[in-house]
């Protein structure tokens, strides 16, 4: 049931951070300063140099707070799919789907989560045993697509990220997906050091999404 919990944590925890960062160090103190503001999903992308000894890192940090998920992001093989998994990732995510990465993933039972454009490539993605579709990017189309994904396939489990915003994160939850990525203006502020501001950032969040949840 290992694959099931980790589904059951991302979409409790809601909004996904996706960290990147200009070298190890700004990473982890960025995904500090992120849960440190009540946000618990951290994608670390595979663009941050030594991506999985960050990994390993947060992972051991972390490892007596279930709530906090850690992934692996940018993922563009299955090699570097293995790689995270054996650093300790939660789950992989990639920008487009990959086969061989969906395989591998099952293997281990961790999510996959692939980005996705069009229907066909959901569909396959799904035949392929993935469970959330990262809708890629979010901002080539805007909540309304949503439904329009789910008419033919109700059962899609849908991360957009890419223009997804504090002022437009309602529009896609009550569009019905079932988890948020942001990146750009929450991490905007660690490339000049203000992790302070990072963790304000990602609380604002938060308690947007906690508002939106109702909770």
């Amino acid at each position: 049931m290992k694959k099931v919990n980790i589904l059951q944590r991302l979409e409790t925890a809601g909004v996904i951070a996706v960290v990147r960062g200009k070298d190890k160090e700004e990473a982890i103190k960025a995904s500090h300063a992120i849960v440190k503001g009540g946000m618990h999903g951290l994608e670390l992308t595979f663009t941050v140099p030594r991506a999985d000894e960050v990994i390993r890192e947060l992972a051991e940090f972390y490892k007596d707070q279930p709530e906090v998920v850690i992934g692996a992001g940018t993922v563009l093989d299955a090699v570097t799919a293995r790689l995270a998994i054996m650093a300790g990732a939660d789950y992989i995510v990639s920008p487009t789907f990959d086969r061989e990465t969906a395989e591998i993933c099952n293997l281990y039972q961790i999510p996959y989560l692939p980005g996705c454009m069009t229907i066909t490539e959901m569909k396959e993605a799904l035949k392929s045993g993935v469970d959330i579709i990262k809708l890629f990017p979010g901002s080539a189309y805007g909540p309304s697509i949503i439904s329009a994904f789910k008419a033919p396939m109700p059962h899609l489990n849908i991360m957009p990220t890419g223009g997804v915003s504090l002022d437009n994160m309602d529009e896609w939850f009550k569009a019905g997906v079932i988890t948020v990525g942001v990146g750009g203006n929450l991490l905007a502020p660690a490339a000049v050091g203000d992790f302070d501001k990072v963790t304000e950032v990602a609380a604002q969040y938060m308690a947007k999404f906690h508002e939106i949840k109702g909770a």
